[in-house]
């Protein structure tokens, strides 16, 4: 018989650097199930995390240390000391991200209790490339996986290298996307939203615009769109999204003339999705892809870069192109949206896919067990 509260009276926190998508989406999908389970949850990050995700209105804690998303050898020194503060009497510490794991490992070795277990999810791999950075962020991904007492990993890639790197203990953790809201405008509505005439395709794109996501491959694919004598009408394309490439991509678009249209950020995803012809994800790498599992989950045909953890996630409900090649990519668009019945298929499979996939109730239930294996029973010593 299960635990009712098995993580009773147990102080947990877990901690993110600075985050506008799927690990603060993670994060705060994981926080009512560790309530629920008797943990008093608190979350450390930086202080922009709470005000967009609202880790708080769960009825966890929040505490503000400013874990930036790049190295930064001050700052990061007094992320340590903060989060050394923030976590003083904790129970189990939960770092989500290399980032935030660099940070936890550093103020668990310099606080009074280094016994204290310490979870590492890895959500994301290395950039590519080489350099002297590349080879810090390196070491820094070495030190920490071996700091931490369990690793989760997102994608079999993920566990694969962390075990190459030396971690101690390490269990492939899906991360799973929440469920999207009905939509609420209909499709024609978000179209006519957009300036769209009647029968113009509508490709969508979700995530931030920074290189990882592939949007300078997206835009090399969609000037082939514009001259490609099979379309009547190239379509629009449509990246709901922000981050620092904006003025790199907005210029360009406007420059080259693209059939690109950069929406910013966006509450209204279930809408845009639900309003697509197929939806696009041209990223470098990806783990877990929240986007990808939101398109299947509507319906829409997607079309995804064959990488990192894409492949056994999504199998054969979507269509895989290689990283970085804008000729496969704007192919594979065309032959979609001039195939009406293939499109449809490929979002059936989708769907089907979808289905066999963890939910949230599952995947912090799997996170629940880890915490309870680390720290035994209710009342008892870890």
């Amino acid at each position: 018989m299960a635990e009712r509260h098995p993580l009773r009276g147990r102080r947990v926190a877990e901690v993110l650097a600075t985050s506008t998508g799927g690990v603060g989406t993670h994060v705060r999908a994981l926080l009512p199930a560790l309530l629920a389970a008797g943990a008093q949850a608190r979350v450390c990050g930086p202080a922009a995390t709470e005000t967009l995700f609202g880790f708080t209105a769960t009825g966890a804690g929040f505490a503000a240390v400013e874990i930036s998303a790049g190295l930064a050898p001050l700052a990061d020194a007094r992320a340590v000391a903060a989060l050394r503060r923030a976590t003083a009497g904790t129970d189990l510490v939960h770092a989500h991200g290399l980032r935030a794991g660099l940070v936890a490992a550093a103020a668990r070795r310099l606080g009074a209790q280094r016994t204290r277990p310490l979870v590492l999810t890895l959500h994301n791999a290395l950039p590519p490339g080489g350099g002297a950075r590349r080879r810090l962020l390196a070491l820094a991904e070495r030190a920490t996986v071996r700091g931490a007492d369990i690793v989760l990993a997102a994608s079999a890639d993920l566990a694969e290298n962390a075990w190459r790197q030396g971690a101690r203990d390490v269990r492939v953790a899906p991360v799973s996307a929440p469920p999207l809201p009905a939509p609420v405008a209909s499709p024609a509505e978000v179209r006519a939203g957009l300036g769209m005439a009647d029968g113009r395709p509508l490709v969508v794109a979700v995530g931030r615009l920074h290189p990882q996501k592939g949007y300078d491959v997206l835009l090399d694919a969609a000037a082939r769109w514009a001259t490609d004598p099979r379309l009547t009408v190239p379509p629009l394309v449509a990246v709901a999204g922000d981050g620092p490439l904006q003025a790199e991509l907005a210029g360009r678009i406007s420059a080259e003339h693209l059939p690109v249209a950069l929406l910013g950020r966006r509450t209204d995803v279930a809408d845009l999705l639900a309003a697509a012809d197929l939806a696009v994800l041209p990223s470098v790498w990806e783990a877990r892809s929240l986007t990808a599992q939101e398109a299947l989950r509507s319906g829409t045909p997607l079309v995804a870069t064959r990488t990192g953890g894409l492949p056994e996630l999504l199998g054969d409900g979507a269509e895989l192109v290689p990283v970085g090649d804008a000729a496969a990519l704007a192919e594979a668009v065309t032959a979609l949206l001039t195939d009406p019945p293939r499109a449809r298929r490929l979002a059936e499979a989708g769907s089907a896919r979808a289905a066999t996939w963890p939910d949230e109730a599952g995947t912090a239930r799997q996170l629940v067990a880890v915490y309870r294996e680390l720290l035994g029973a209710p009342g008892t010593g870890a």
